[in-house]
């Protein structure tokens, strides 16, 4: 073969190679999800006690906003959750004698994991993130505001009284639910499990997320959310 054949032969090959590409490009584009007017994204307790420097710091929790703040932009519809406790909460270790962060207690709901002071009504903690741009929220959904009672989940409380966000989004006609925020193991979690558990396809964006891990608890949650039919993603699937 020529030298000019060759070279033809190469050139062809690179375009064919090329073409390759640029379709598999164009069919991970297309497979990526679209987000419309049923879908909506609830930002969980992105707040300054759950940052570094606060009472009850996730690791690299401040790690969440920038891809938050940039989903976003992608939704048409977003919804805020705020951990809203009152002083003396019974979450809290230092309302129980002889209890340390981190342990648990019997509460008349079940067993109860006890936390660092957090998230006080009307507290800098409780406040959310300066850096979070999220604007066009259209509701915020404020929890663990019984003094008696937690919650991780946005859509029912510990005790497994509802909140009133399930309905909020079904009569909005929401059909499916993307969360991210803190901590992926409680908040995060509870708040997907429980979307699906009130009927709506649900999915968490593991990039926007971060856990706390203790005792094995993130991985605990991911796999009870992949049993729940829970979506565990990225931000790169989202058009």
């Amino acid at each position: 073969m020529t030298d000019t054949g060759l070279d033809f032969t190469r050139r062809a090959a690179l375009g064919m190679l090329s073409g390759a590409f640029a379709a598999a490009a164009a069919r991970a584009e297309q497979a990526k999800m679209q987000i419309g007017e049923t879908d909506v994204l609830i930002v969980v307790d992105v707040q300054n006690d759950f940052l570094p420097g606060g009472s009850l710091a996730v690791p690299k929790g401040d790690e969440v906003i920038a891809p938050i703040n940039a989903l976003a932009q992608k939704f048409a519809h977003v919804i805020l959750t705020q951990d809203w406790h009152t002083p003396r909460h019974a979450s809290f270790a230092s309302t129980h004698s002889g209890k340390k962060p981190f342990e648990t207690t019997a509460l008349r709901y079940g067993t109860q994991v006890l936390w660092p002071d957090h998230c006080v009504q009307g507290s800098r903690g409780a406040a959310l993130a300066d850096a979070l741009d999220i604007a066009k929220a259209e509701l915020i959904i404020r929890k663990g505001y019984r003094a008696d009672t937690d919650s991780y989940s946005a859509f029912n409380e510990a005790d497994r009284r509802p909140t009133g966000l399930a309905g909020y989004l079904k009569e909005r006609g929401f059909k499916r639910v993307f969360c991210a925020g803190l901590a992926t193991d409680f908040c995060v979690a509870w708040t997907a499990q429980d979307a699906r558990g009130a009927g709506f396809d649900a999915a968490v964006i593991e990039d926007a997320s971060r856990g706390i891990d203790t005792q094995g608890s993130l991985a605990a949650a991911w796999e009870a959310m992949a049993k729940a039919g829970v979506q565990r993603i990225n931000s790169a699937a989202i058009a």
